[in-house]
């Protein structure tokens, strides 16, 4: 059992580590939806909190409370009331939040106190810090609706958020605001993320949510046969925002969508919605290449580019199971680091997930692709196209007229890709004395 446990950890924790690198030093605001703890998820969300704070990650935590507040006022007999997706906050609606937000407090300050042996939090110290560190205004009157004591965020308290982050604490966050005068407003645990991720520049916005994430279109039902987006493009996504009706509620698509376009728009490079239903999930999210939800992201997350010396250690993680199962002729690190300038790769949040190198016989107006590679785990993504589109670049821009590859396995893939099957004869004279007849490589060309 032992070993078993042996082989599968051993291998999960180094494709993890790329990730634990990455987000070291980083800043994320994370956002929990009120539902998720009424749901019994706040000790968990806790556990792996400090589980990523550990790992170096800064972290601004905003809890809603929306059922909680609810509860309060069907208590005192009082109907909840929204418009335009927002709360309606009179007097007694402002007292319930306050008096949730109170309670809510205590409740995640006690989570993140708990460090009993044989959980995640044993041995850790996570001091949270709250404080005034947003100062707020009137929503005021909109379409003849008074909203009251709802409010928007005017200014974040950047520095003394900052400050208290590098003390090493995390900061918490209830949804209030305050104006200059003292007043208290009523504000959305999702206006306030998406403000302090902007202010903050934050590398990650998260929201922990009641759905698992936007369904790809068409739209449609919660169900198996449409599936969770994992990556949107920021223009996607406000395409998508702009041919929905406004949300009025947080399981309409456009809801926490508009706030991760919102903070992707205002500089924040990564926005999610994942779901608190799934346990794990904020984990999933971050340490997993494809993570559980959706991110919203402004940037193209997969840069093709031309290889340089740093990279020949991916490089050589990435091709050497291939090697070792005979896909791939062995290539020795000195012979990458020779030959680095041929490479071209694509990376996926600093982490290499394809390759391939070009080799020019100019003589023969011909170029060989060799060490074409993709990672196991994005396989039948799209990848390999990609770096033989940029291959088929580059041997252009040498004015070559073809390129070839050897090989025993992909055949099928190379002819798919309009390659022809040729004799090994076809070598340019270079290339045909190294060719080993022993390996019996098939060899196939792709006129440019």
């Amino acid at each position: 059992m032992s070993t078993v446990f042996n082989f599968t950890f051993v291998p999960w924790f180094r494709s993890v580590a790329p990730y634990i690198h990455m987000h070291r030093g980083k800043t994320f605001v994370v956002g929990i939806a009120g539902e998720a703890i009424a749901a019994g998820k706040l000790q968990n969300l806790a556990q792996d909190i400090a589980l990523i704070q550990s790992m170096g990650v800064k972290i601004v935590l905003v809890h809603g409370f929306r059922p909680q507040v609810n509860e309060q006022l069907l208590a005192k007999g009082h109907t909840p009331k929204y418009s335009h997706g927002m709360r309606i906050t009179d007097e007694v609606a402002l007292d319930c939040a306050q008096e949730a937000a109170g309670q809510l407090r205590y409740e995640i300050e006690a989570a993140f106190s708990q460090g009993l042996p044989n959980t995640p939090m044993a041995g850790a110290t996570v001091r949270v810090i709250s404080g005034n560190f947003i100062t707020a205004r009137p929503v005021g009157i909109l379409d003849g609706v008074d909203f009251k004591h709802s409010g928007l965020v005017r200014k974040v308290d950047v520095a003394g958020i900052t400050r208290t982050l590098d003390m090493g604490a995390l900061v918490l966050l209830s949804p209030f605001g305050f104006s200059p005068t003292g007043e208290a407003f009523n504000l959305s645990m999702e206006e306030v993320a998406t403000s302090v991720a902007t202010a903050l520049q934050a590398d990650k916005l998260v929201f922990i949510t009641e759905i698992p994430g936007i369904r790809v279109e068409p739209l449609g039902p919660d169900t198996e046969d449409n599936p969770i987006d994992t990556e949107l493009p920021l223009a996607d996504a406000e395409k998508l925002l702009a041919k929905l009706p406004p949300a009025r509620q947080p399981t309409d698509i456009p809801f926490y969508l508009q706030y991760c376009v919102r903070a992707c728009k205002g500089g924040v490079d990564r926005s999610h919605i994942i779901p608190f239903a799934t346990d794990g999930s904020l984990l999933l999210e971050i340490y997993v290449h494809d993570g559980i939800g959706t991110m919203v992201v402004d940037e193209k997350l997969e840069e093709l580019r031309e290889a340089t010396p740093d990279d020949v250690g991916g490089i050589l993680r990435l091709i050497e199971p291939f090697e070792q199962d005979g896909t791939l002729v062995k290539r020795d690190r000195t012979e990458i680091e020779r030959d680095i300038g041929n490479y071209t790769l694509l990376e996926h949040d600093g982490v290499i997930f394809a390759c391939a190198a070009l080799y020019p016989y100019p003589e023969s107006r011909a170029g060989e692709m060799a060490a074409l590679t993709v990672s196991a785990e994005s396989q039948g993504q799209g990848d390999g196209e990609k770096i033989l589109r940029r291959i088929e670049h580059r041997a252009k821009a040498m004015g070559l007229d073809s390129i070839f590859v050897l090989t025993t396995r992909a055949m099928h893939w190379f002819l798919k890709h309009g390659f022809k099957s040729v004799d090994p004869e076809w070598l340019p004279e270079a290339r045909k004395r190294k060719y080993n007849w022993d390996r019996k490589s098939q060899v196939l060309v792709k006129k440019l």
